[in-house]
C-alpha cells in the first residue's frame, strides 16, 4: 500500500531526474503540512501516552486522525473518549481543530464536543496558546491531560458541569459515570 511516508521518500530520490519533468510537478509535489506530519505523526506514535490510541482511517492522509482516550485514573476511569483532529493547510502557523466525538460531562468540553484546551488557541493572552513549536504530540498530551491534571473547574467551557461539581461533587461524579455506562463503552 502507498503511503504519505513512502511517496515522499519516492519523491526526494526523483529531485535529481525531475529537472526537465515540470509538467508534471504539480501532481507530486507534497505540502509542508504533509511533510511535517511525516515526521511529527512518527514521533507521536514513538511517544504516546498508554492511555492513548491514534487511527489514521486513510494512511495516505496523515491531516486526518482519531485518537481514543481511555483514562486510568480520576472521574473519567473506565471511560473511551473519542476525538477527531484534522490538520489545517496551514499547520503549524495554526493549530489542529480537534472535537471530542464522544458525549460527555466535563467541565472544560461541551457536550456537543467543543474542547477549551490553551494549546489549541490560536491567540491567547496568555501566551499558552497555540505557536509553530508546537506539535501533535503536544496536542495528544494535552487531550489526555484533560482527564487527569488539566481538569479545570476554575475557567471551564462547560460551566454547567463546573457548577454541578462545585455544588454537589458526589452526584456530578454520578452523572458523569452515567454518560459513561451510556456514551463512552
Amino acid at each position: 500500500m502507498l503511503t504519505l511516508a513512502s511517496k515522499l521518500k519516492r519523491d526526494d530520490g526523483l529531485k535529481g531526474s525531475r529537472a526537465s519533468a515540470t509538467a508534471s510537478d504539480s501532481s507530486r509535489r507534497v505540502s509542508v503540512r504533509d511533510r511535517l506530519l511525516v515526521k511529527e505523526v512518527a514521533e507521536l506514535e514513538a511517544n504516546l501516552p498508554c492511555t492513548c490510541k491514534v487511527h489514521f482511517p486513510d494512511p495516505n492522509k496523515l491531516h486526518y486522525f482519531q485518537l481514543t482516550v481511555t483514562p486510568d485514573e480520576g472521574y473519567y476511569q473506565g471511560g473511551k473518549f473519542q476525538f477527531e483532529t484534522e490538520v489545517p493547510d496551514a499547520y503549524n502557523m495554526v493549530p489542529p481543530k480537534v472535537k471530542c466525538l464522544t458525549r460527555i460531562w466535563h467541565p472544560n468540553i461541551t457536550e456537543t464536543g467543543e474542547i477549551c484546551l490553551s494549546l489549541l488557541r490560536e491567540h491567547s493572552i496568555d501566551g499558552t496558546g497555540w505557536a509553530p513549536t508546537r506539535t501533535l504530540k503536544d496536542v495528544v498530551w494535552g487531550l489526555n491531560s484533560l482527564f487527569t491534571d488539566l481538569l479545570n473547574f476554575d475557567d471551564p467551557l462547560n460551566i454547567e458541569a463546573a457548577e454541578h461539581h462545585l455544588l454537589d461533587k458526589e452526584d456530578f461524579r454520578n452523572k458523569v459515570e452515567d454518560y459513561i455506562k451510556r456514551y463512552a463503552r
